[in-house]
């Protein structure tokens, strides 16, 4: 797990050390054990170095080949590595590490680019072909560790984050609004855009060759996509449960391997919880982490929010060493500089909760274990699901799921408004387009609501899924940390797309709407009806953890905002965002935005997430632009 970057000069030219070595040290923070850069003619390639598996100097990087032919930058963890060793072994291979990293290289060696499809793990890759003076840059199946790249004139940089591009030198930050438009509608970015303009992110899945000998990039080429479709035959319930116990076991005990210290996140929920019960069984007295939140000023909803109390039960019932910490409503403003700075751009949620977590848990360890992907793979969010089940079409289903995840400001008559200042040059974006464009690879013959609620599945993992791991990957290196998600396992997701939705979901016949962001007793209601998500994995994860735990209804990891942004923290946010001098009101308009931030200071209603984007905007501006 590490930090990569490199620098390609199209015209064969060679590269500048001394730029290489800014971008290398850009990213420090992603490998603190290590350093290294590779000076190869027209590229350098740099590399730092957080060690998890062979922490000897054996294992270094950049690593080459025997000959010279291959040199790698890599960044990831390989979980089926000695497999694959083994098989090369087989044909000849001879290795001089105990490393991952050999292992990925030597597969390239012997299978070029269709090594990618026998990696179980996260990665993100480049390697440089000396002979063809090809540069191949690649990320794993689920986009769990980023890759941003940028080609201006004759150079083509790329990057573990965009840090490593600024620090090249030779790009001058420019917000790109239609990235803007695009976040303030999903509050996620689902092209290849982000808030730098012309700086890019390679699509999870893909790959893509750079040719230093003619000064062509090609374009990202897809290798793998998710599929959840319903299974042909029908499937028994007991064997299914019993099938799942198995790959769920093998997921977690894939990724104990490490020569670091690991340890675990746990609230008091399924995922975590029960990965936690597993991984207890191979390492006694594993370190495990929660962060709870001080519910003096919380109201509704928000008053289940703090899981100290379960986490610690769950700590009791596997003998863990439990660590954990209390935010409060200040906390936000004490660490949204550095959250802003870690994530480069905003994404998915209110992440400063996941900064602090990930913070706690690197004093003591430096691999994590999280939940994330339970969830996506198992339907875990029933109500959003439900929403789109019932259609008379396909395009009648976009409509729906469309509406539902304009989580920030919808496509309508107010939009032209908000952004008045820059509407000339986004007007021609048609967010509906980019939304529909997402189900491009699974649009599939559609005749009940399983189908819908299957591409619902598909969606939601390529997007809000992928956003979460970028989330997750930036704040946990921010702080030398590797996060790893047992539930990603490729064995564990191909069984997961195949398990029919009649095991995952309950209540398929009801279709049922919400405003996820209403106050009140409704909300409870329909919660309370829908909360039948992963009933599969329910029952499986009885054999792990007590019976109200796999009962409990679904919470997010998230603070009270809603309730301390319009009493406790009013006032900061009064401070930032009715600043006449705030520079969002440069490509928003201020007699608008404020308009709706009034609604929620006032209780009117809940846009604790519009507030959280448009602060995490204007510490954008400030930190970047």
């Amino acid at each position: 797990m590490c930090g990569i970057c490199g620098a390609v000069n199209l015209d064969g030219s060679p590269a500048n050390r001394e730029s290489v070595l800014a971008m290398t040290r850009a990213i420090a923070h992603r490998g603190p054990d290590g350093e290294g850069i590779a000076m190869l003619g027209p590229i350098g390639l740099g590399h730092r170095r957080l060690a998890i598996i062979d922490v000897s100097s054996a294992a270094s990087q950049p690593m080459a080949t025997g000959d010279g032919g291959l040199t790698i930058s890599y960044n990831g963890e390989i979980y089926n590595f000695m497999e694959l060793r083994k098989e090369l072994e087989g044909l000849g291979h001879r290795f001089h590490s105990r490393s991952d990293t050999e292992v990925v290289l030597h597969s390239y060696a012997q299978w070029g680019k269709e090594a990618l499809g026998k990696f179980n793990g996260m990665f993100a890759l480049s390697i440089w072909d000396a002979k063809n003076k090809e540069l191949f840059l690649a990320r794993d199946r689920y986009g769990m560790k980023p890759l941003y790249y940028l080609q201006s004139g004759g150079q083509f940089l790329f990057g573990s984050e965009i840090k490593a591009i600024l620090a090249h030198g030779s790009y001058q930050t420019q917000l790109d609004k239609e990235a803007l438009l695009e976040y303030f509608t999903f509050q996620n970015i689902f092209t290849d855009k982000t808030f730098f303009k012309d700086v890019k992110m390679l699509p999870a899945a893909s790959h893509m060759t750079i040719n230093a000998g003619n000064g062509t990039a090609g374009p990202p080429v897809q290798y793998w996509d998710y599929d959840f479709t319903e299974p042909e035959k029908p499937v028994n319930a007991d064997e299914c449960v019993a099938r799942l116990d198995f790959l769920f076991r093998q997921a977690v005990h894939r990724q104990l391997v490490s020569d670091v210290d690991l340890g675990s996140y746990l609230s008091g929920g399924l995922d975590s919880g029960s990965i936690t019960a597993v991984a207890a069984k191979s390492l006694p007295y594993i370190k495990t982490f929660t962060v709870g939140f001080d519910l003096t000023s919380a109201s509704g909803m928000e008053m289940g929010f703090d899981e100290r109390a379960k986490a610690e039960y769950m700590s009791y019932l596997f003998k863990t060493e439990h660590y954990e910490m209390v935010l409060k409503s200040g906390d936000m403003e004490r660490v949204i500089g550095a959250v802003t700075g870690s994530l480069e751009y905003p994404r998915v949620g209110q992440s400063y909760p996941n900064y602090c977590a990930a913070r706690l848990a690197s004093r003591f360890c430096k691999v994590i274990l999280s939940g994330a992907g339970g969830d996506e793979m198992f339907g875990g969010y029933p109500w959003r699901y439900y929403r789109a089940a019932v259609n008379g079409n396909f395009e009648s289903y976009v409509d729906k799921y469309y509406a539902f995840w304009q989580r920030l400001i919808p496509d309508d008559d107010t939009r032209d408004r908000i952004f008045a200042p820059v509407w000339s040059d986004v007007k021609h974006v048609r967010t509906r387009d980019i939304f529909r464009k997402m189900f491009n690879g699974h649009v599939k013959k559609i005749n009940t609501a399983e189908d819908y609620i299957n591409h619902s599945l598909y969606f939601e993992a390529k997007t809000f899924l992928h956003g979460l791991f970028m989330v997750e990957d930036k704040l946990s290196m921010a702080h030398g940390l590797e996060t790893r998600a047992p539930f990603m396992d490729n064995d564990l997701v191909d069984f997961a797309m195949k398990t029919p939705v009649k095991m995952k979901l309950g209540n398929l016949g009801e279709v049922a709407r919400l405003n996820e962001n209403e106050f009140g007793p409704k909300a409870a209601r329909y919660f309370e009806k829908t909360r039948d998500g992963k009933l599969v994995l329910r029952r499986m994860m009885e054999r792990y953890i007590p019976e109200e735990v796999t009962t409990r209804i679904k919470q997010g990891f998230t603070a009270p905002d809603a309730s301390w942004f319009k009493g406790e923290s009013i006032d900061y946010v009064r401070r930032i965002l009715y600043n006449d001098n705030a520079r969002i009101y440069e490509y928003m308009d201020r007699k608008t935005v404020l308009g709706l931030v009034d609604g929620h200071l006032e209780g009117r209603t809940n846009r604790r997430l519009l507030i959280w984007s448009l602060i995490s905007f204007e510490e954008w501006l400030k930190r970047f632009a």
